[in-house]
């Protein structure tokens, strides 16, 4: 081996200093072992600390899958629990409106809809019942996006595999076999926040209407397609392809639903099959065009606007938000029968997180998880976690 001249001596043991206070001073990521002990979670009112693998055991939880953004890329992806595996998909329940608004916004962009119009003025297959409500004020995508647009129905129960479904047209009448009531006005347009589902199967009439397109195949081709999802599907009912990697849905004691699953046609709201990896890809493409480095869904302008409170709720176009800056946040709870979801972005950060369970009781892991990740992780104070 040869020597270093003396001369340069000096030179390299300084370049090695240096090179050492880089390592040093450059955080490591924790990898998925970080986040699997010393969660909070409350049983029957008793809060306790426990590892995850406790935590599925005392809340009946049969699996979770979750997939952790860092530095603009998933950082990992992992699944705990029986036959858990990252490739599983679960029912994302109403994490589905946020795909769904994306999809409704690339219509906006489009010139397909437009976001401050009376819906009724594009409604063909069916129209928003007028009542002394929107007298002075109509029903419009933004309203309809952001939960406020003076719609009732908050959300939806499924049907059991083998029990007749209800058409989109049943579903926004409340007629049989629908199992829910009629889609109304129940306050006057943009004056007020009310969580409604039932707006959201509006949103699916409209761009149904405005593109001549189911709305599982629309949706293929406007998100889930150019933003890799390429395990999910908003198909009501599940195909027998997809149904071979699909978990089932269980309640709180942890027995599984009857036929494994319920059947939800109201897409938009509640329909999509995914998985964390899927969401994940999707919240990268919306954390780069939110900071200007993509427009492969949507233009930086639009999704800036979907990430920005509207009319006084909490919610943007599609999910709550909260903070401003590096603090601001993307946060949106998935609820259906057997399964529970939650999904957060800081976009100016690049960093968010997935979490997919198929119980009842999901939430609260789901809770319990992302506490221990933003304190793992470094990320701002979380707000309070929003539906």
């Amino acid at each position: 081996m040869r020597k270093l001249p003396c001369a340069l001596l000096p030179l390299a043991v300084a370049l090695l200093a240096v090179a050492i206070a880089l390592d040093a001073s450059t955080p490591t990521f924790a990898g998925p072992a970080a986040i699997e002990t010393d969660l909070t979670i409350s049983v029957n009112g008793e809060v306790k600390r426990v590892s995850l693998d406790e935590a599925l055991t005392a809340l009946n939880i049969p699996s979770v899958s979750i997939a952790i953004i860092n530095a603009d890329r998933i950082a990992f992806a992992h699944a705990y629990g029986k036959d858990a595996t990252t490739e599983a998909i679960y029912q994302a329940a109403s994490l589905s409106k946020f795909v769904a608004a994306i999809g409704a916004m690339r219509l906006v962009e489009a010139g397909k809809i437009e976001l401050d119009q009376d819906v009724n003025d594009r409604l063909t297959s069916w129209r928003v019942p007028s009542n002394d409500f929107d007298a002075t004020h109509k029903v419009t995508l933004r309203g309809l996006l952001s939960m406020t647009g003076g719609i009732g129905v908050p959300g939806f129960l499924g049907y059991e595999v083998g029990a007749p479904i209800p058409s989109l047209t049943d579903v926004l009448n409340g007629t049989p076999p629908a199992n829910s009531a009629a889609v109304t006005l129940i306050a006057t347009p943009g004056s007020v926040y009310h969580y409604s589902g039932g707006g959201y199967e509006i949103v699916e009439a409209l761009m149904q209407d405005a593109s001549g397109d189911p709305f599982a195949a629309l949706m293929q081709g406007l998100v889930l397609r150019p933003a890799g999802m390429t395990a999910s599907s908003f198909e009501q009912p599940i195909s027998p392809n997809l149904a071979t990697k699909a978990v089932s849905g269980h309640d709180r004691d942890g027995t599984e639903l009857p036929g494994r699953w319920h059947v939800f046609p109201e897409h938009a709201a509640a329909g999509l099959w995914s998985t964390p990896t899927d969401l994940a890809n999707l919240l990268l493409q919306v954390g780069r065009a939110w900071r200007g480095e993509s427009r492969i869904l949507l233009t930086p302008d639009t999704m800036r606007k979907m990430l920005t409170q509207q009319n006084g709720g909490p919610y943007g176009l599609g999910a709550a938000v909260a903070g401003d800056g590096s603090a601001l946040v993307l946060m949106k709870r998935g609820q259906n029968v057997g399964y529970q979801a939650y999904l957060i972005l800081y976009p100016a950060m690049a960093q968010g997180m997935v979490v997919m369970t198929n119980s009842d009781n999901g939430s609260k892991l789901a809770d319990a998880l992302l506490a221990r990740a933003a304190a793992v992780y470094d990320w701002p104070p979380l707000p309070p976690m929003a539906d």
